[in-house]
């Protein structure tokens, strides 16, 4: 595929889109569900993307781990422990094992969601795909540090493909994004550590896609970044709006539902 032809397949940010239609996007295209519809579901499940897709979000954020044969999955922490009560770390689990766990996430849902199997990134690519949404893919530090992010970058290159054009890969890590600008066809969004890097020329040089910041983490006042910037966690309409003035174009959401609801 041309990059022509990637360009114009990727979902356009907010400014993009009032820019190319004259119309002011609405807010549901600017919500994210952060790990899926995770106020409802264990976060970083089929059933909590599924969850995310019926209510309406065009864009979902999920974590990637590698398991020790890597096999890419979705997971946000180093050991499998709070969503499926295994205290081991996911880089030293075969997927052969873990297809027998369940990511039940029993400390919120008790035994609600015990059939619930640990989602693949390959499942959850097909699930975005068959809903034609946008799909943020956060490289995790933990596997990083442990396969290197020639190995990680290598994994989650087929099961993503399904979803080229659909899809940013984001991190803390700016040198797995450095790189993969030069082996991956996706475009790519730094998480940033505080909110002093917005306009950092280190930030500027890799020229992401998007930016993502922790709320707690924003400076004071009207907020300029080299990219469209997605805060989170989001979780009222009040906060949202305030955030739109001061020029946040995306919102980042454990209750898309909700929130796209109180929003209008």
């Amino acid at each position: 595929m041309t990059g022509e032809a990637r360009a114009a397949m990727m979902m356009p940010s907010p400014r993009a889109t009032c820019m190319s239609t004259g119309r002011d996007p609405s807010w549901r295209e600017r919500l994210v569900a952060h790990r899926g519809l995770a106020a409802r579901f264990p976060e970083n499940t089929l059933a909590s993307v599924r969850g995310a897709l019926a209510a309406g979000a065009t864009r979902v954020e999920i974590d990637v781990q590698l398991c020790a044969d890597s096999v890419p999955i979705l997971m946000h922490d180093g050991d499998l422990r709070r969503l499926c009560g295994d205290p081991r770390e996911v880089a030293r689990v075969p997927s052969s094992e873990l297809s027998h766990l369940r990511a039940a996430e029993a400390g919120r849902f008790g035994a609600r969601f015990a059939s619930e199997r640990v989602a693949t990134l390959r499942e959850f690519a097909r699930q975005i795909a068959d809903a034609g949404a946008h799909a943020y893919v956060e490289l995790k530090r933990e596997s990083i540090a442990h396969f290197g992010a020639a190995a990680v970058l290598a994994a989650i290159e087929a099961p993503l493909s399904p979803i080229e054009g659909r899809c940013t890969l984001i991190s803390f890590d700016f040198d797995i994004l450095a790189l993969a600008r030069t082996r991956l066809p996706h475009p790519v969004g730094l998480v940033l550590g505080a909110g002093a890097e917005l306009c950092a020329p280190h930030v500027a040089a890799l020229a992401p896609s998007v930016l993502f910041c922790d709320d707690r983490k924003l400076p004071a006042g009207p907020l300029h970044a080299p990219a469209p910037l997605c805060v989170y966690e989001v979780s009222s309409a009040a906060r949202a709006r305030e955030l739109a003035e001061r020029g946040v174009e995306l919102f980042e959401t454990f209750d898309v539902e909700r929130l796209a609801r109180e929003l209008g």
